[in-house]
């Protein structure tokens, strides 16, 4: 296929494709989509070999947002039956985190539900950030606690924060319908905080919304513009009690298509496969490491994942290889000084940004999940008969009970 072939070719020097190159990835059959997940598995390999970086997710305040993002979860109003509690202590933090990491993970995500932290969260996070360095060596920590104010960025990076995630979530055009509470432009904000304090920024998308293939590729595009260290690539868990939860759009051959269409857009950044999918990938997750070069490893924040034992064996019966910890992630030319989010002239094409705060089910911050506020229940919908939601598992276990975790 000549469109292919082209692909990949400008993937290979990191050039940028047409918007109808990437339109065209999404339009593809599924008759094709083994030949799309093979092209782009060349561009994969070529700058991250067959690596997997594991991240995993620590849930620091969970439920209660007052942001009324319809795909959260932790929505005020939801009616999902999630996990509700305030800060977790920096010990307990700490012991969340090192669950994570005996499993594999080189990076954890420290997420918090709501609009921003405050300068005293700011405070709480930052004790949190330390006591998870000095007990683990290596370790690379994400902060994703919503929208930042002046300085904020720059006191996470003082307390040893090495990125910082915030999700665009969806395209320009289309946030308004998806979030009343703040705008598309306060969450670029944000990512620019983070890039101007020396973070490495983690920015991505939700798909399965009801958005429109043009409205995919404008949010990548708008991406690469911003240019992420990583683009986590979200895919809606429609909880029950939020406002999609009807939205049952994904099948695993879509879901591959937009992994493919990320990786072609954004050739050499760290794609890492978000939350939902194990509802929407299910048996075909194998086939998206040809596509990501990360996954979170567990659990999410606040549904439940594929067992970390199954990850584990996932990437290796697919031939790939756990990345180590003393291993740096991009590229040399994304990060000249070998640090995490130290850029220089590298892009998604030639930008830099990263996705912690974007996984899975999170509140405001980012994260996949999420949910509308406001006072009111959200009503019952009737899910389309051909739904998973079998697959939906509200977590019950670590950060926040008295479970052990699932790393």
């Amino acid at each position: 296929m000549d469109l292919l072939n082209t692909l990949v070719d400008k993937g290979l020097r990191r050039e940028l494709p047409t918007r109808d190159e990437a339109l065209a990835v999404l339009a593809t059959s599924d008759d094709d989509v083994l030949d799309v997940v093979a092209a782009a598995g060349k561009v994969r390999r070529h700058w991250f070999g067959r690596r997997v970086k594991l991240n995993y997710l620590v849930n620091l305040k969970s439920g209660l947002c007052p942001e009324d993002c319809s795909y959260c979860s932790q929505r005020l109003g939801s009616t999902a039956g999630i996990l509700k509690y305030s800060w977790l202590k920096p010990d307990e933090a700490s012991k969340a985190a090192a669950a994570g990491l005996a499993g594999g993970a080189k990076r954890v995500c420290l997420v918090a539900s709501g609009r921003g932290p405050t300068d005293r969260d700011v405070d709480r996070v930052s004790d949190t950030i330390k006591a998870i360095k000095e007990q683990n060596e290596n370790v690379e920590v994400c902060a994703c606690l919503g929208l930042l104010s002046d300085g904020q960025a720059e006191r996470l990076r003082e307390a040893g924060a090495d990125a910082y995630n915030h999700n665009l979530n969806t395209s320009e055009g289309t946030y308004g319908e998806i979030t009343t509470t703040h705008t598309y432009a306060d969450r670029v904000d944000t990512v620019q905080k983070a890039h101007a304090a020396g973070l490495s920024a983690c920015s991505g998308l939700i798909a399965g919304m009801g958005e429109s293939d043009e409205d995919l590729v404008d949010v990548v595009y708008a991406l690469r513009e911003l240019d992420p260290d990583s683009v986590p690539v979200n895919f809606l868990i429609p909880f029950e009690g939020t406002p999609l939860a009807k939205e049952w759009n994904l099948t695993p051959q879509r879901c591959l298509r937009i992994l493919a269409m990320v990786r072609f857009v954004c050739p050499d950044v760290e794609v890492r496969i978000a939350g939902g999918r194990e509802v929407h990938l299910r048996t075909l997750q194998p086939l998206a490491l040809n596509l990501a070069n990360s996954i979170f490893l567990g659990d999410y924040l606040t549904s439940e994942g594929q067992a970390g034992k199954a990850d584990l064996e996932m990437i290796a019966d697919a031939g790939f290889e756990v990345e180590n910890a003393g291993e740096v992630t991009l590229p040399e030319h994304r990060a000249p000084s070998g640090g995490c989010g130290s850029h220089a002239e590298a892009g998604c094409g030639s930008h830099e940004a990263a996705g912690c705060g974007s996984h899975a089910e999170a509140g405001c911050g980012s994260h996949e999940g999420g949910g509308v506020c406001g006072s009111a229940p959200v009503a019952p919908v009737e899910a389309p008969a051909d739904a998973r939601t079998d697959l939906v598992s509200v977590r019950r276990r670590g950060a926040g009970t008295d479970l052990a975790p699932n790393a």
